[in-house]
């Protein structure tokens, strides 16, 4: 759903441990290098996101959140409606040898993030 004020509201969030459960019983809907989707269809007249960075994964704060803003972001911009969507980090996507951010991970993980909400059949626009 598309917000003009851009503002992520806690009602599009999946906040609730048995809310991340029912999700995560289910299985994966699509699988990239790094993430897995999880999706439930609900009765609300919204879509709602959980991301999961699991710190064995993505070991420094900055990459976790850096996911965390790019799944949001692309989320923001998809026309989905009436799912629970929950994007999982699965496989490592840096090591604290290296950066924590850079241009290329972040460009990386958007395509990554944007082929998940591919599978779902929503028009998601890609952001330059």
């Amino acid at each position: 759903m598309t917000n003009a004020s851009g503002d992520f509201a806690r009602v599009r969030r999946i906040v609730k441990t048995d809310e991340f459960s029912s999700v995560f019983r289910l299985r994966p809907v699509q699988r990239t290098a790094h993430f897995v989707l999880y999706a439930r269809p609900t009765d609300l007249l919204h879509a709602r996101l959980g991301v999961v960075a699991a710190k064995r994964f993505a070991p420094r704060a900055v990459t976790r959140n850096t996911i965390k803003r790019v799944t949001r972001e692309i989320f923001r911009q998809s026309s989905l409606i009436n799912v629970d969507c929950i994007v999982r980090l699965s496989k490592p996507v840096n090591t604290k040898a290296g950066p924590s951010t850079t241009a290329q991970l972040k460009r990386e993980l958007r395509v990554e993030i944007l082929r998940l909400f591919a599978s779902q059949k929503v028009p998601v626009e890609p952001v330059s």
